[in-house]
């Protein structure tokens, strides 16, 4: 069946900008920024998107629109390889992995926006949330959001995927400038921005592994690169596009949205919550429910606020399901009604895991998807520069303007050696953290050195293996 394309570059971006946002940017971000030393963790973050991520999100953006696939079917017709296969089969069980608990916290946020209209968090925000978060209610809100996400994703990319977040993106950017100016006139407010932007060089030193790692995984959480999304959503883009352009365009609009969200949460949290650091995963939903309890005209600010969010969490769910439909698909010619509720039963079942066990959700949320998101990139990265090599080039050269064109041998370079190798320190890094290891640099740069090494020499026997060999009558 004849594939689909985004109708216009507008459409193309603002779905991947939805992906980027997201509840990253708006329930994760302030959360882990909080855990993370506020400005010490904000700093490594910015640096990582731009430097580390615009080379990534290109990386997957060739990948994809050389194959016109999804990831499995993109690693396999360009490589040809079990090896690079497998990374594609990567990319598909993390999106379902990212869904299971992302659609936990889109019914968190589905429950809180219809409650706004009654009031029913304000009294004990703090009771009320550990009373909903996890059982057969949260379950049953968890659906709600899958059923809404799926009806979207089955209707195609055009009419489905693009239509809807045209609507959504400039709705979620112009509702968040306005709580943002909100924000900054409660009591709190000059404190959240201090705790937020100014920075505490001290609190790096100290801890410079550890908030490495989470401003590595916080950044491919946000840019959605690591899960194979931007690889299925570039392979619907057309030749002419110039990739360095849309992924900078990408990048610096996550960026401008997040930094946006953090101005609207730090300065309420510090206003009216016991402090940024309390409540983990549900900081967002006691400590802002506790902002709206105590000001005049509550109920429509909180409606106003979860709304924002809800419609962030709807355009991530939406690329995340996109990926095993456009596998489903692709590789098995399903009808995309079929593979779309097809999916939305699996997730149902292993998403239902997540809403009723807290262990669980904890798991996938703050340890598992990072490090494997991680993963996904430095493997992206290492097969663009050497598995693709001149093809690669070729590809990013296609419709790439006169500033873009003379960085494809520096970036090329860069994505197959420098990055990787950071990529891997920090994934290093986090393991260390995760079973309590403590170590210094010297292990963990070891251990990066023992990885990147033999995968590079992977990546480059690949490409002489597949490459075509002469024929006897030629000698």
């Amino acid at each position: 069946m004849a594939r689909e394309t985004w109708a216009s570059r507008a459409g193309f971006i603002l779905a991947a900008v939805g992906s980027a946002i997201g509840l990253g940017n708006i329930w994760r971000f302030p959360w882990m920024t909080a855990e993370n030393g506020g400005s010490a963790f904000l700093l490594l973050y910015l640096l990582i998107v731009l430097v580390v991520g615009v080379p990534g999100l290109l990386a997957a953006f060739v990948i994809g629109r050389r194959a016109n696939r999804n990831p499995v079917g993109a690693f396999k017709s360009l490589a040809g390889s079990r090896f690079w296969t497998a990374l594609g089969v990567l990319c598909v069980v993390t999106s379902i992995m990212l869904m299971s608990f992302y659609s936990v916290v889109g019914g968190w946020i589905l429950r809180y926006f219809l409650e706004s209209a009654t009031g029913a968090y304000f009294a004990a925000p703090e009771t009320h949330f550990a009373s909903i978060s996890y059982g057969a209610e949260a379950f049953g809100y968890q659906l709600a959001v899958l059923a809404a996400t799926s009806l979207i994703v089955a209707a195609g990319i055009r009419r489905g995927i693009e239509a809807t977040t045209k609507v959504m993106m400039p709705g979620v950017v112009l509702l968040l400038i306005g709580l943002a100016v909100w924000a900054a006139r409660q009591p709190g407010a000059a404190q959240g921005y201090e705790f937020y932007l100014e920075f505490d060089g001290a609190y790096l030193a100290e801890n410079f592994l550890s908030v490495l790692g989470s401003a590595a995984g916080q950044a491919l959480f946000t840019l959605s690169i690591g899960s194979g999304t931007m690889i299925t959503y570039a392979s619907y883009v057309d030749d002419d596009r110039s990739l360095p352009l849309d992924a900078s365009a990408i990048a610096v609009f996550n960026l401008g949205i997040g930094i946006l969200a953090g101005l609207v949460v730090f300065p309420l949290l510090f206003s009216f919550a016991p402090g940024p650091t309390e409540g983990g995963p549900g900081a967002l939903f006691v400590g802002i429910a506790g902002a709206f309890a105590n000001l005049p005209g509550g109920r429509l600010l909180g409606a106003v606020f979860f709304l924002v969010v809800l419609l962030a969490a709807l355009t991530s769910l939406i690329s995340m399901l996109e990926i095993p439909v456009s596998f489903l698909v692709d590789e098995f010619d399903l009808e995309r009604s079929t593979a779309t509720w097809g999916l939305f039963a699996l997730v149902a079942l292993t998403g239902g895991v997540n809403a009723f066990s807290p262990a669980v959700f904890t798991l996938f949320a703050d340890q598992l998807v990072d490090l494997l998101l991680v993963l996904g990139l430095t493997g992206f990265m290492v097969y663009t520069a050497w598995v693709l090599g001149p093809a690669a080039i070729e590809e990013y050269l296609e419709g790439a303007g006169p500033v873009s064109r003379p960085l494809v041998i520096p970036w090329r370079y860069a994505i197959g050696t420098v990055f990787p190798a950071f990529l891997l320190f920090t994934f290093y890094a986090d393991v260390a953290a995760v079973i309590g290891l403590s170590t210094g640099t010297g292990p963990l740069l070891v251990a990066t050195l023992l990885t990147v090494v033999p995968l590079v020499l992977v990546a480059r026997r690949s490409v002489s293996e597949n490459r075509p060999q002469p024929s006897e009558s030629a000698d």
